[in-house]
């Protein structure tokens, strides 16, 4: 049985659309009770930018579930969002709009407001010696900008500290890519992954917290017979599955499916592993899945595999044959593991030179909030 750390959240903005699961018996961090260590004088300066957004709110969980030490925490967002009040480990704070000023004596600021907001604002805050973690796609492939899953490639960012009065720009990898590369990279440096074949069945939470309201209130719509609202995806999502909404490009691959191609080559700072991949949105409120098959250089066999992923840092082994039970969106909702299983050989392989998995990992945790507040951690 797959035991999980669960989080229990503060007081942040109310919002009835984080779809998350409560899984009997499963383990809880210690509650209210345990003294916060957070604040604290010696911890740098802090700041969100899309502090109201589904990212944003789970950047505030994760700094309060990890004891983030920091000093002071700036609450940025867009105008419209500006003098909403939030309740962030039992202080008040108002949210201010973000303008060319906001990162004065700023050390480390978190973002994900989108990529035309992180392309104007993060060079303004690099500039002005604030290390910018940037959750969108503006800066993943952009040259010396590090692509980091701290568990995969810390090297990444060598030599990027707070304290040394030097901004920097550190890029978060896309979260179809991080809960794929998870499971994955262990694999890879033992066997080194020659061809990597994914299919991901994406959830609501990865187009924003409008698409999560939007799949709730076309469940209630279809169930009573209604028309579905579809303004989000431009179709009904409830009781459906589709193409992922990203653009497709001139060779038939989408956006989405190229990011996990070029990115995950970055990242293994490996220009000549093959990689294709099929991105699929599925009604699902904010776990993704990905069904992955590898190939690889050295022969390795399923129960080594299996060894190698038990021991790897973050992830968590379900794979349970006997009873049909294996990892789902649910059971990782709200969760930092990614858990693996169906892990088995691929019989259309010569010997044990392929492996097949299936992953889940919550996309607005690992794949978006914890991946940047543990890149934030490295860099203390």
């Amino acid at each position: 049985m797959a035991t999980f750390t669960h989080h229990h959240h503060g007081a942040l903005l109310k919002t009835p659309l984080s779809g998350r699961a409560r899984i009997p018996g499963s383990k809880s961090r210690p509650g209210p009770f345990r003294v916060r260590m957070s604040l604290q004088e010696t911890g740098p300066s802090l700041a969100v930018v899309g502090v109201t957004g589904a990212v944003g709110q789970e950047f505030l969980s994760v700094l309060q579930d990890r004891d983030f030490p920091f000093c002071s925490i700036k609450m940025l967002a867009s105008k419209r969002s500006a003098g909403q009040n939030l309740n962030f480990l039992g202080q008040n704070y108002v949210v201010e709009e973000l303008t060319r000023d906001s990162f004065e004596d700023v050390d480390i600021a978190l973002f994900s407001a989108g990529g035309s907001i992180s392309k104007e604002f993060g060079p303004l805050a690099v500039e002005r010696g604030t290390i910018v973690v940037d959750n969108s796609s503006a800066f993943r492939m952009q040259e010396g900008v590090p692509l980091v899953v701290p568990e995969v490639n810390p090297e990444a960012m060598e030599g990027i500290k707070v304290g040394r009065g030097k901004g920097a720009l550190i890029a978060n990898p896309n979260c179809s890519t991080i809960i794929c590369l998870m499971a994955a990279t262990p694999l890879h440096r033992h066997s080194k992954v020659v061809r990597m074949v994914v299919s991901t069945y994406q959830a609501a939470s990865g187009a924003g917290a409008a698409a999560m309201r939007e799949l709730e209130q076309q469940t209630h719509e279809v169930l009573e017979g209604k028309p579905p609202t579809c303004k989000i995806f431009q179709r009904q999502y409830a009781f459906n599955l589709f193409s992922h909404n990203s653009a497709v490009l001139p060779n038939g691959y989408n956006e989405e499916e190229m990011k996990l191609v070029k990115e995950t080559r970055k990242i293994w700072n490996d220009t000549d592993v093959k990689v294709t991949a099929t991105c699929i949105r599925v009604p699902v409120m904010r776990a993704h899945a990905e069904s992955i098959n590898l190939q690889f250089e050295n022969p390795l066999h399923e129960d080594t595999a299996r060894d190698i992923l038990k021991k790897a840092p973050g992830l968590v082994i379900i794979d349970d044959r006997t009873s049909n039970n294996f990892p789902t969106p649910l059971e990782v909702s709200n969760k930092d593991d990614v858990a693996v299983g169906r892990i088995r050989r691929d019989v259309s392989q010569e010997g044990n030179y392929g492996l097949d998995i299936f992953v889940c990992g919550d996309q607005i945790r690992k794949g978006a909030a914890l991946n940047a507040v543990q890149i934030a951690e490295m860099l203390l």
